[in-house]
């Protein structure tokens, strides 16, 4: 896992590609280099962070070039050893053992053919000597990440957009409509960028870039296709996949340990990696009481500890009780995008701690819950078609009643309230547009009435887009729409992209088995009722988790890989709520309505209503917008 950046057809390619390999330099502390590649008619350079975990030596260190190609790749493939006998049969010699090199020669014997046969998470650029051409590439879901900016007659490009807003932020200019939609979501779908020039290279795809300024580009996966072609298949055998991807993805040669919560996905990747690998050890967290209380969370260290006693792996508990005023700060600037999610928090204190340990490579149970069924949400929308079948007399009186509940008292959080609130928000409403409300912050009402009236069309382009991605799709029933929208949006927009920012902001690699284009088929050759078994979510992959865990960890309550974010910004950000957010920047400039702000804001602090991922995002947003102002990005 790495960092890489690049300029093409760039006159100060060099100087732009060393400030950003050296803004990425968290990404990989093992190795750095900046190549510069010139003929008289191309110019190419190339930088890369090395994160070693396959084939420690230098010799592995990129950029890699042998026979005319040039690779900096940031990525793990995790079939690259039977690649490699596949293209020594065809004639090819390695130098090296690492997986680098075998990408490198499978690209010279397959060319874009060779992005099918790779199974592993990837971003890269090859630069062929013989053509001149540059060619980008990123793995089929998304999970690694790859920013690129139009430049005269070629591009910038970089693992981060910090890298490319460090190297020519006066060139840049922040979207609006980003930002409207970061703060409809918490996070930024994929389909916007969140600065005009620099887009996300779309995940699935490969582009070649030529001399004379054109672009080659295809596809060569297409999930709404896939999830489609699956559902039309037989049912696959989902005991043998998950076994398979969890064992295929413990290839390194660096230490390789788990991340923990206690849940079921994490608990399953444990279990199965502690098969392959009885020495693996397990990474935890816990919370200080009060704010559990506050946050009305169940005591997820309770399974973990049960689980590792279980399977007889050390674990790892680390106590979540940040500085949270000057952890803020510093994850704005980690995750990169306008995203307000706290989880990330989580995950950047267990890297942290990990890497102290010694340990580079961390496996997550993420991408389960979207491809398999597992989130509330989902239940919920199945929930919503029996309540709509209810009297309406009864309806109209549940509502009103529901909605005066108070969503905590005496200092603790009452969730119930808070999820039935949540509930009656969509229940009534159509499939698209009762999924979308269902996981964001606000209805359009709600939205219009906090931005500037003036932001009213981004508003409706981004609902209006959320509504194009789900109904793209040939699928039959409700959960699988629901599940591949979610794969297309929700994955890639928040969960990919917090994980590879907060890891390596700590220099380490997490893998995620469950996000594999294998398993991801045979989660959409299951019929909607072994996703959702009347109430049992996720019942297919529970079935198979009998024969690898307890039944106590199978059958417990569904919890989210949360934090305690009630508790954050009722009590310890308060001051800054107060002064960054309400008298900040976004409410200065016209974005944010200084009014249905602070009655946002009164609503959360008074208990009325649970308003705190609201405000968290906000004030995540007002910090990343003055990050980006204080680089020289500029406004519209």
């Amino acid at each position: 896992m790495c960092g890489v950046a690049g300029a093409y057809q760039q006159a100060d390619g060099k100087v732009l590609v060393t400030a950003m390999t050296d803004r990425i330099s968290h990404r990989g502390p093992d190795a750095g280099a900046v190549v510069e590649l010139v003929d008289p008619d191309t110019a190419v350079v190339l930088g890369h962070r090395r994160l070693s975990v396959i084939d420690l030596s230098s010799a592995a260190d990129q950029p890699f070039a042998k026979g005319g190609l040039t690779l900096t790749y940031n990525g793990e493939l995790y079939n690259y050893r039977e690649l490699r006998h596949d293209l020594e049969g065809r004639g090819a010699r390695f130098a090296t053992a690492s997986d680098t090199e075998v990408v490198l020669e499978a690209w010279r014997a397959w060319g874009p053919g060779a992005l099918r046969r790779f199974r592993g998470m990837y971003a890269f650029a090859i630069h062929d000597e013989r053509t001149g051409d540059l060619t980008l590439a990123r793995d089929p879901l998304g999970i690694k990440p790859l920013y690129v900016m139009p430049r005269g007659d070629g591009i910038l490009f970089a693992s981060e957009l910090k890298a490319i807003v460090t190297a020519v932020g006066p060139e840049l200019v922040i979207d609006p409509a980003a930002m409207v939609a970061s703060t409809l979501y918490y996070w930024l779908p994929q389909e916007f960028d969140a600065v005009r020039g620099v887009q996300r290279h779309p995940a699935g795809t490969w582009a070649e870039y030529h001399r004379d300024g054109s672009v080659t580009r295809g596809r060569f996966w297409d999930t709404a296709a896939e999830a489609a072609l699956a559902a039309q298949g037989p049912r696959a055998d989902i005991r043998d996949v998950v076994a398979t991807s969890v064992r295929a993805h413990l290839v390194a040669d660096a230490p390789v340990a788990s991340f923990l919560s206690g849940g079921l996905d994490s608990s399953i990747v444990t279990a199965l990696a502690h098969r392959s690998d009885p020495s693996i050890e397990a990474y935890t967290i816990v919370f200080r009481p009060e704010d559990q209380r506050l946050e009305s969370m169940p005591d997820d260290a309770r399974y973990a500890r049960r689980l590792a006693e279980h399977l007889g792996i050390r674990l790892h508990e680390i106590e979540i009780h940040p500085d949270i005023v000057d952890m803020l700060p510093r994850m704005v600037d980690i995750l990169d995008e306008p995203i307000g999610d706290p989880a990330a928090i989580n995950t950047l204190l267990m890297c942290d701690a990990a890497r102290d340990a010694g340990v580079k490579v961390l496996l997550s149970g993420m991408g389960a819950d979207e491809l398999f069924g597992g989130y509330r949400k989902h239940l919920a929308m199945l929930v919503a078609e029996r309540y709509g079948r209810m009297p309406g007399a009864v309806r109209a009186a549940v509502g009103p009643a529901v909605r005066a509940l108070p969503v905590a008292v005496g200092g603790r959080g009452l969730r119930t309230v808070r999820w039935a609130q949540r509930f009656l928000s969509f229940a009534d409403l159509p499939e698209q547009e009762a999924f979308r409300r269902s996981y964001t912050l606000y209805d359009r009402d709600e939205l219009t009435g906090l931005l500037d009236p003036a932001l009213t069309g981004h508003v409706d382009t981004v609902l209006d887009r959320h509504q194009e991605i789900y109904d793209d799709n040939d699928l039959a029933d409700v959960v699988s729409r629901m599940c591949l929208a979610d794969t297309r949006m929700f994955m890639p927009g928040l969960n990919l992209t917090y994980t590879d920012r907060a890891s390596m902001a700590a220099s380490t690699e997490v893998r995620v088995p469950f996000v594999d284009p294998v398993v991801m088929a045979a989660a959409f050759s299951l019929p909607p009722s072994e996703r959702i078994r009347g109430r049992q979510q996720k019942a297919a992959l529970k079935d198979a988790a009998r024969a690898w865990l307890p039944d106590e960890i199978v059958d417990r309550p569904k919890a989210s890989f949360g934090a305690p974010l009630r508790a954050w910004v009722t009590n310890d950000l308060r001051e800054l709520v107060d002064d960054v957010l309400l008298h900040g920047e976004l409410v200065g400039t016209g974005f944010l309505r200084a009014a249905p702000l602070q009655h946002l804001v009164d609503d959360q602090r008074s208990g009325r209503r649970d308003e705190s991922k609201q405000v968290w995002q906000l004030l995540s947003l007002e910090l990343w917008y003055r990050n980006a102002r204080a680089a020289g990005v500029g406004t519209p």
